[in-house]
């Protein structure tokens, strides 16, 4: 049982919501009262295997800059955008050390996440949500650690700290705040793989004090607590959600 929040009235957005850490966050807001829309890549909620009927679906590309003006197009109040949509494109058999393929990772978590973020400021400045409007973006390990298989994942996560902390700065004023949260190893659909490979898992969980990986609950609760009032002094910060890898020496 995690803690209860109040979202009722509020709009939320959340990028690449119909998997893993987006669809735990989406599911939670919802149960939180909020107006829940999620974007996906395919041309209607029904498209999927899960049942999304519990949010208003919006189809976007983030490598799209045309798709992303006309996602937050559709929206006249937001509270809060959590930028959960792309994907490690190694899991999809492509190498990033392919300068192009660099190039399409970064577009895709940086400049992507960057750009529907800029487009919703103005409906976020107008956030009465307490604590203001909010928006979180999802980091990874990548952010903190040189991981071999994925350069062009790890650099535009780590910009994302970069990013975080001056978009911070910058719209503080507008009564906007702006964090992240730094996902551990966690299950979804994009790391299924490297769940079923114990050669990947069994040194993470020896380095993990908490000795689990994670669950997509387990980062979309961290989520939730970013964008309420309860963190509403808290804006610029990169939160590890983790099981406590990055303190372990």
């Amino acid at each position: 049982m995690g803690p209860s929040y109040d979202f009722s009235g509020a709009t939320v957005l959340v990028t690449g919501g119909t998997s893993g850490i987006g669809a735990a966050a989406a599911a939670l807001y919802a149960k939180a009262g909020a107006h829940v829309t999620i974007t996906g890549t395919r041309p209607s909620a029904s498209d999927y295997d899960d049942d999304l009927s519990a949010y208003r679906y919006l189809q976007m590309d983030i490598e799209d800059n045309k798709s992303i003006d006309a996602a937050v197009a559709q929206f006249e109040k937001l509270d809060i955008l959590v930028n959960s949509a792309g994907i490690a494109l190694p899991s999809l058999g492509l190498d990033e050390y392919d300068p192009d393929i660099f190039a399409r990772a970064v577009n895709m978590l940086l400049i992507g996440a960057f750009r529907i973020a800029q487009g919703c400021k103005p409906l976020l400045a107008q956030s009465q949500l307490a604590g203001g409007g909010s928006v979180i973006n999802i980091c990874s390990m990548s952010s903190f650690f040189g991981i071999p298989i994925v350069p062009g994942y790890g650099a535009a996560k780590t910009g994302l700290v970069g990013l975080t902390k001056t978009l911070a700065v910058e719209w503080g004023a507008s009564n906007i705040r702006v964090n992240a949260v730094a996902a551990g190893l966690t299950r979804s659909r994009m790391t299924a793989g490297t769940f079923e490979e114990p050669a990947w898992t069994a040194p993470t969980l020896e380095r993990t004090p908490l000795r689990r990986l994670g669950d997509p609950d387990d980062i979309a609760q961290a989520i939730l607590f970013l964008t309420s009032a309860g963190a509403g002094w808290i804006t610029g910060q990169t939160l590890p959600v983790d099981g406590g890898y990055t303190v372990h020496g």
